[in-house]
């Protein structure tokens, strides 16, 4: 059961076009109790793990094929966070996880973070997108992180694993598409008497987002799109977006004085320790990080990549690569190890939906020039040959070539992004705005993925909202400095002097791990 699990586990980091609001890290879930009174579209009262406050939850019944109506139906369910003082009781921020695949309600408490101004005179509305969550989840899991560090993840059959996972799921996976998914919002917003939605997506969601301008303008008053993911776009260019990333990394590192004092030769440490694991993995005894276990650590090259990726999501943990980096070049994958600990099972993606969208809506897009072109970088090339495994095996008809067309609009449009984003660069919000007339685009200097998590953009995203305009917006405050300083050991920032450092490989991962905690704690809350 344990390498059944990493090997799921594998399977979904290898088809993850990483389109994730890793900062969305809590995880709450419904009272036992309130379970059995999902039946209608009548909000109940309930509670979600991180939250003490008393909110309203409840389900819509959907046909999954909307062709068919008298066919099979499935719940969509949603979670409603009311207003402390209820001024506006037919407007709602409508907030769009992202993934695709990961689960709003499971969210619940970092978007009431985000959203406390917006909270006091709007409700909050959350709803899982049909194949997340609560919403008929399609996902192949195992019970937990136990393998994973011996696992050789090289040796993964994709083919053999996608083909297991589809035969799991008992659902028409061609009808978890974004469009379809799209029908499901519209219904609860009339279900709950909403006449008027402001939207907020993340990541992936501000492609339904976008999708919600297109088709369901009527009902919408303002947007805000972070991280954006324009239509013209397909997700598995990420493999570029995430070479600038870690190009912006190493120029970050060599430009700060005592980053590039302990570490001179980090762009050669990385291409060193690369090319060693892409010889074959590196095998060595170690403890779990988690149960302090002894354990055998295969440390392959997809898993020092992917962790490095994974890390470059949150600037806490981003602060700790080049050290990471660094130890490994020595011949010590501890730090690295810790990092991916921390990541492996984080993203609480549902595999079967985040294919059914991606198959669909992503992978036919690229000809074989660009497909040649992606390949050229190392994640490129995995995202392409992954998707090439499994796609043909959903079997996903093809979006139309109109669902990849920019989105014409007026409507008070905010989009933001992370200069040092991983995954959705600002050259796609630039994308974005092509035609849309009534929109500002804001790049928030020292923010990953997220801006709304990292930055004062939560507060201009309830001035719009509060003003319904963009006129008045301003990124000054954006620009406020709350970049941090690199690790330059498993401790510290700080310069200390070269005799004083004398850590064992066990000490480093163990302390890795609790700058990790501390990095995944801040990185769930925005100022």
């Amino acid at each position: 059961m344990a390498n059944r699990f990493t090997r799921q586990q594998r399977l979904v980091a290898l088809l993850l076009p990483a389109c994730l609001a890793l900062l969305l890290l809590s995880q709450p879930t419904w009272a036992d109790a309130q379970q059995a009174d999902l039946q209608d579209s009548q909000p109940t009262s309930c509670y979600v793990d991180d939250l003490p406050d008393r909110l309203r939850c409840g389900a819509i019944w959907v046909p999954e094929n909307y062709a068919k109506p008298q066919g099979k139906q499935i719940q969509i369910h949603y979670l409603v966070l009311p207003a402390i003082k209820p001024s506006f009781e037919k407007e709602a921020l409508l907030a769009i996880a992202g993934g695709p695949g990961q689960s709003a309600i499971d969210n619940a408490a970092s978007f009431d973070k985000i959203f406390t101004k917006v909270r006091q005179q709007r409700d909050i509305l959350l709803i899982d997108q049909r194949g997340t969550g609560l919403s008929n989840q399609l996902t192949c899991e195992g019970a937990g992180f136990e393998g994973g560090l011996a696992f050789n993840d090289d040796e993964l059959d994709i083919a053999a694993e996608t083909k297991d996972c589809l035969a799991k799921i008992d659902a028409d996976v061609s009808q978890y598409g974004s469009e379809t998914a799209l029908k499901d919002f519209e219904a609860v917003r009339q279900a709950l008497g909403y006449l008027k939605l402001h939207l907020y997506g993340i990541s992936y969601g501000t492609r339904m987002a976008q999708l919600y301008m297109r088709h369901y303008p009527e009902a919408l008053t303002t947007v805000t799109l972070d991280g954006v993911v324009p239509m013209q776009q397909s997700v598995l260019n990420i493999g570029d977006a995430i070479s600038r990333a870690i190009d912006l990394l190493l120029q970050d590192c060599q430009g700060n004085a005592l980053c590039h004092q302990e570490f001179p030769n980090l762009k050669a440490e990385l291409e060193q320790v690369e090319a060693l694991l892409s010889q074959g993995p590196q095998i060595s005894q170690t403890r779990d990080p988690l149960t302090n276990a002894p354990t055998q650590l295969t440390m392959t090259r997809a898993k020092f990549m992917g962790a490095i990726r994974m890390a470059l999501y949150m600037p806490n943990v981003r602060a700790l690569l080049p050290h990471a980096i660094h130890q490994a070049a020595e011949g010590n994958f501890q730090a690295i190890m810790g990092l991916y600990a921390l990541t492996v099972n984080s993203t609480g993606i549902a595999a079967g939906m985040h294919s059914a969208v991606v198959c669909g809506e992503d992978w036919h897009r690229f000809s074989q020039a660009e497909r040649e072109r992606l390949s050229q970088s190392y994640f490129g090339q995995e995202m392409i040959k992954a998707f090439d495994l499994s796609c043909p095996i959903w079997q996903i008809p093809a979006a139309d070539t109109s669902f990849a067309a920019p989105i014409a609009s007026n409507l008070p449009t905010l989009v933001l992004s992370g200069q040092i984003d991983p995954a959705t660069p600002p050259s796609w919000g630039e994308l974005a705005m092509a035609k849309l007339t009534n929109a500002k685009h804001f790049v928030a200097p020292y923010a990953t993925h997220g801006v709304a998590y990292q930055s004062c953009a939560n507060t201009l995203i309830a001035e719009l909202i509060g003003s319904g305009s963009v006129d008045g917006l301003s990124q000054e405050c954006l620009s406020k400095d709350i970049s941090r300083n690199f690790y330059l050991n498993a401790n510290t920032v700080e310069a200390i002097p070269q005799d004083k450092i004398s850590q064992s490989n066990l000490s480093q991962a163990t302390t890795s791990q609790a700058s990790l905690g501390d990095a995944k704690q801040q990185g769930a809350h925005h100022d």
